[in-house]
């Protein structure tokens, strides 16, 4: 079946087995208790999903198999004469579990480039929406239009054994990772540099390739690419993409599917928008200031002013983490070895030393410490990438990483359609005023 097929399969067979023998056993404990304001507000803080390929801590923050973002920088395979982790190797940790070494990679990366090739019909797809259509939408209507060539439906048409669905999930979720930086890359020239497309190199990696086919032959853009896609991949499973591509798959929507399903939520402005709208606020900030480097104390004032008006400062705060996003940390470590002296850079580090305070100071704000998206686009940015509407389909497209590994296990453990019971705001009043105790069916 291949090498990395037939390694998942036995990891996925022996660990199905145990996840059999833990319900069997343990099946009916209880993990804790729901509260109301769970239940109206997103239910946060709920366990109600398992996924193997990465857990996010409120404390340390991310951790893919139980490494850290650090970790991996320095354990997972590079590029020849780089020094930051290959995006395969991440996929390689999360599908299998285990640390890649340098030819595992490089198996992955072949296998990738042989499997790129994207349909005619799928250009003409995108060339039928108005050039003004915004990234993302392009971006989800190239994917919907590549799920002509799933496995998994034709298979499942045909009559498919339920024990085989991960077979077919694999393949379409290797297909897709493979293309979607052909088709990503096509909707950035298409848009942005009037159509005029480059073709792959079949010598760069995965991410290398990526940069390239966009227009950026710089090594250390490529570099900063590597580290994008790894460091946005995942991030557990209850965030939207992740969830949303978990749970069409719960219906056994194919791969392709479900993925374009998790990009519409990653469209979001609460999620994977919000570093589009960071840089454009970093934009605003020093137009208004008049300074292409504006100092602490003038974005202290600029940040309560925003505040004031009822506004949110973009790229501060997370639905679980209670300290600085590692990811955050990982883009200044960069952004200090490449670019130091970047203006732009440096406002994003004057304005982490002036927000914190401030929103810890209003007393109501959880978590008053910038995510991941606070620093990625003033790093694109140098390197001449302004166009921040296209920043979602770069996180998009390192997403697939991560939901597309997750919805490998998902087949191989044989989970049923997600299906959480609702319930209505009368059975509320009622169980308040101790006339209804049933809150399940």
């Amino acid at each position: 079946m291949g090498v990395i097929k037939d390694k998942f399969k036995e990891k996925a067979d022996a660990m199905a087995a145990e996840v059999k023998e833990i319900l069997k056993e343990h099946g009916d404990k209880k993990i804790g208790e729901v509260t109301l304001s769970q239940v109206y507000q997103g239910m946060r803080g709920i366990t109600g999903l398992v996924t193997e390929t990465s857990l996010l801590d409120a404390q340390e923050g991310i951790r893919f198999r139980g490494y850290s973002i650090p970790e991996l920088q320095q354990k997972l395979p590079k590029a020849t004469g780089g020094s930051e982790p290959l995006p395969e190797g991440l996929f390689y940790l999360m599908l299998v579990g285990e640390l890649p070494n340098d030819e595992d990679v490089q198996h992955l990366t072949s296998v990738w480039q042989r499997r790129s090739h994207v349909p005619n019909h799928v250009f003409a797809t995108i060339e039928a929406l108005p050039v003004t259509t915004h990234p993302m939408t392009q971006f989800v209507v190239a994917i919907m239009a590549l799920q002509t060539e799933s496995q998994f439906a034709k298979k499942y048409a045909a009559g498919l054994n339920k024990k085989d669905y991960w077979e077919s999930v694999f393949d379409d979720s290797m297909d897709l990772i493979a293309r979607l930086p052909r088709v990503a890359a096509y909707i950035y020239r298409r848009k942005y540099k009037k159509g005029d497309h480059i073709q792959p190199n079949g010598l760069l990696d995965w991410a290398g390739n990526f940069a390239h086919m966009m227009g950026y032959e710089n090594e250390g853009f490529q570099e900063l690419m590597r580290l994008y896609m790894t460091i946005h991949a995942d991030h557990e499973g209850g965030n939207v993409s992740a969830h949303t591509t978990h749970l069409v798959g719960s219906a056994l929507s194919d791969p392709y599917l479900s993925f374009a399903a998790g990009m519409n939520g990653l469209a979001g402005p609460l999620h994977g928008l919000a570093n589009q709208e960071v840089i454009k606020w970093i934009f605003e900030l020093r137009e208004e200031l008049g300074n292409e480097c504006p100092d602490k104390d003038q974005i202290i004032e600029y940040v309560k002013k925003t505040l004031s008006e009822g506004k949110v400062v973009p790229g501060y705060g997370h639905a679980v983490l209670r300290k600085t996003d590692p990811r955050f940390t990982a883009q200044v470590e960069f952004g200090k070895k490449h670019m130091p002296d970047d203006p732009l850079v440096k406002t994003v580090w004057n304005i982490y030393e002036a927000v914190p305070p401030i929103l810890q100071s209003l007393g109501k704000v959880k978590n008053p410490w910038p995510n991941v998206d606070a620093h990625s686009g003033a790093l694109l940015v140098h390197y001449g990438m302004k166009e921040y509407e296209f920043y979602t389909v770069l996180f998009g497209v390192s997403r697939a990483l991560g939901v597309l590994a997750s919805l490998c296990w998902d087949r191989a453990f044989g989970f049923p359609l997600e299906r959480p019971k609702s319930i209505t705001n009368a059975q509320v009043k009622l169980w308040l005023e101790g006339k209804d105790e049933i809150w399940g069916e």
